[in-house]
């Protein structure tokens, strides 16, 4: 058995007992945090290649042929050469940037090679991306500053002593005018264009520069300049991805392969892009108990795509809690708590994220809200008003009834019954969210044991019930 078949047979134990009681959470955040040192070279190139293209979105032109590069690499006593290029756009980032560096710490620990790339040309061009507009370009000392900043900030998902750092303006900045006209005369502009958000922009009416056309070109002579076998991007970058393999052809170099990450959805469940623009991100500067909270607020659903881009499990661990939620022996605000306390360990460790697991438990879980200023609701004047329709039009919780019930849709809604013995919350279906409310509170108080004060809590909002 693998180092990692090993450690998945281990946290397996853990994840069939109590996800509610702290000492096994620890136990098994000790457990697969520790796979991110974990030495993975024992894996065949087929596992190897399986394990990476289990978290990603596409690899091109197949999985088999990402272990067949392995194995070829192999019999040459070399690793992978990897690429992947940074444009050094901002000084902070958040999760959605670690994803890259996750797989490409697994490539690394699978004893490949690793090339970072840092766009200091092309991040002066601005890569045009799912842009319906042109991006000021950097200058130098943006782009010197803005490194400084990712590099400190990513360095818990990524050994950077391990990797080659190189910048694209070594090749691009002395690159001719007749070297460019004679790799563009090879180049359908119709290539170009294939990209939605060129054509957007232009059936828009809006600009669209020479230099944003070009970027593709550009990106691709760094593939044809580092002559790797792999390069990682985004899903929304595989078009540009693409250009490397066609000009590496076109310089007879054997075209590199393609892996493409997913883009991660923000934490305030619209489907939007993870983006500090649309403050729906997890800072990786922000404090412990932050980025815990942080991760607990986002919808239930978001809890598969978020184990699978920041943590070390499997594709089978992770079915295994799914499945435990979906037949009710394992509450998803408990594995949500998990989910949290994996973040956590990663940017600060063990201690932090049992230490932030705690403080969010005695924050949300058992604490009174009698001593906190809410909102009051009188159930006499709005009881017969369904939770949806409170929500939006009493309290402007939500913008409108529909987004109340996809709340409820997300097992974001819930009645908070305070007690003798402390709180107990029960989560209300969507079926329950379009009921009169004063039905659906007279039915829950019901059921609980020395019930007192009650509240309509969606996320992290909360109102008083009378």
């Amino acid at each position: 058995m693998t180092r990692l078949g090993e450690s998945v047979a281990r946290a397996g134990e853990l994840l069939a007992q109590d996800l509610s009681s702290d000492q096994t959470v620890q136990r098994l955040l000790q457990e697969t945090g520790s796979r991110r040192y974990l030495d993975l070279t024992d894996l065949s190139a087929q596992e190897q290649a399986e394990l990476i293209a289990a978290r990603t979105v596409e690899v091109l032109p197949g999985v088999d042929k990402l272990a067949e590069r392995i194995e070829k690499r192999r019999a040459e006593g070399k690793g992978l050469k990897l690429k992947l290029g940074i444009d050094p756009t901002a000084a902070d980032v958040h999760l959605g940037h670690a994803v890259p560096m996750i797989i490409l710490s697994r490539f690394q620990r699978m004893g490949h090679d690793v090339t970072l790339l840092i766009g200091d040309f092309t991040a002066k061009i601005g890569d045009p991306t799912g842009r319906t507009a042109e991006r000021p370009p950097l200058t130098d000392e943006d782009i010197a500053k803005n490194l400084a900043g990712y590099r400190e900030q990513v360095r818990p998902f990524f050994d950077f002593e391990k990797v080659t750092f190189v910048q694209n303006s070594s090749w691009l900045a002395p690159y001719t005018f007749p070297e460019l006209l004679g790799l563009l005369s090879q180049v359908p502009v119709s290539q170009l264009l294939q990209r939605e958000d060129f054509r957007s922009r232009l059936a828009a009416g809006s600009g669209l520069t020479m230099s944003e056309l070009l970027y593709p070109i550009a990106q691709g002579l760094d593939s044809v300049a580092l002559d790797c076998d792999v390069e990682l991007g985004g899903a929304d970058q595989l078009l540009n991805l693409q250009m490397g393999r066609k000009l590496m052809e076109l310089k007879g170099q054997t075209p590199q392969l393609v892996v493409t990450m997913p883009l991660i959805e923000g934490t305030d469940g619209t489907g939007a892009k993870m983006s500090k623009s649309k403050g729906n991100y997890v800072g990786l500067t922000a404090p412990a108990d932050d980025v815990f909270g942080k991760i607990m607020s986002v919808p239930d659903r978001l809890m598969e795509p978020y184990l699978k881009a920041w943590t070390e499990w499997t594709d089978e661990e992770i079915a295994l809690a799914l499945s435990r939620v979906e037949e009710r022996s394992l509450h998803p605000m408990d594995l949500k708590k998990v989910l949290a306390g994996e973040v956590v360990t990663a940017l600060y460790g063990i201690e932090a994220a049992m230490a932030a697991r705690a403080g969010f438990v005695a924050q949300f879980s058992k604490k009174s809200f009698s001593d906190v200023e809410t909102p009051v609701v009188e159930l006499a004047e709005h009881g017969a008003s369904p939770a949806t329709a409170v929500l939006s039009q009493v309290l402007g919780f939500q913008p409108s009834a529909s987004a109340a019930r996809r709340v409820a849709k997300q097992n974001g809604l819930r009645l908070v019954v305070e007690t003798d013995g402390g709180q107990e919350a029960v989560v209300l279906a969507e079926a329950d969210a379009i009921r009169p409310l004063g039905e659906v509170v007279t039915e829950t108080v019901a059921k609980i044991a020395g019930a007192g004060k009650v509240y309509l809590k969606a996320g992290r909002k909360i109102a008083e019930l009378r």
